[in-house]
């Protein structure tokens, strides 16, 4: 029996995607999954310290675990319509931000990469849990921020208003859907684990779609205190079919996400397919 680490996030789109595998409603004989619930900034960081052996992880902090992790084909977040928004309380343009404080959530997070793609300029950056990006904007801590998550639904209720949909821009920009986060696996499992890993995370997304409602109180319970309403919208805006399988459409943003970032020196270069071999 071989036992693997597991990370993904307690948002609902996650904890929809993987009731079934941690709950054992699929299973692959020889393979168990012990799992760890972290924001996504501590997933990043956790793979980058090669802790995890399967995890989530924004698709920036794929850039830097190339050579020790491949991407896998299901389980992530990638569409259109779904990406970073900046937002600000005191100003209403982006062109405004230039010398001011903006906040974002997390040095790896595909947040801080689209932001730096957009305007290398914007430079005053702190990091931020996401959760706390918005009070900080709103009490004047910070000048903007861009939020993710649940934050999306949120925001204009504590007065701040959109700047910028970084989603939307990469859309324009490249004609691809904005790919945000990832399920990578260590190499080192080899090619025959890891596409066992890959087929029950295909398996777990769809039994999520075939039964909805099966995972609704695992949801709940790591849902943060989140209504209904907010975790409905948060699970159709981020899981979708390129969550059962990235595709030609998927692969061919990620290659140019990370074929961008390289070019800007904003990931290290690296040879290796990182793709589920």
């Amino acid at each position: 029996m071989q036992s693997l680490s597991l990370g993904y996030s307690p948002c609902p789109n996650d904890t929809f995607i993987f009731h079934a595998l941690v709950h054992g409603l699929v299973s692959k004989p020889g393979l168990i999954f012990n799992e760890r619930l972290e924001d996504v900034e501590t997933l990043n960081r956790l793979v980058l310290e090669k802790t995890l052996d399967v995890s989530k992880i924004s698709y920036h902090l794929l850039g830097y675990v190339r050579e020790d992790y491949c991407l896998l084909s299901a389980g992530g977040a990638l569409g259109r319509g779904c990406g970073p928004l900046v937002v600000s309380k005191k100003y209403e343009s982006m062109d405004q931000l230039k010398g001011k404080r903006i906040a974002l959530p997390g040095r790896y997070t595909t947040a801080a990469l689209l932001l730096r793609l957009f305007d290398p300029a914007l430079t005053d950056i702190i990091y931020l849990p996401f959760d706390r990006i918005m009070g900080a904007i709103a009490d004047g801590s910070v000048d903007a921020g861009v939020i993710i998550h649940e934050s999306r639904f949120t925001y204009a209720g504590l007065g701040l208003v959109k700047l910028l949909d970084l989603g939307d821009w990469w859309e324009r920009e490249t004609g691809h859907p904005i790919p945000l986060g990832g399920i990578v696996a260590k190499r080192s499992l080899g090619s025959e684990v890891i596409a066992g890993i890959n087929s029950l995370l295909r398996q777990s997304v769809e039994l999520a779609f075939a039964y909805p409602g099966k995972a609704n109180a695992y949801i709940r319970a790591n849902s943060q205190e989140m209504s209904d309403e907010v975790c409905a919208a948060h699970i159709d805006l981020y899981v979708n079919d390129f969550s059962k399988d990235l595709g030609h459409e998927g692969k061919a943003a990620v290659n140019t996400l990370m074929g961008r970032a390289e070019a800007k020196g904003l990931i290290p270069p690296s040879a290796k397919d990182i793709f589920l071999p």
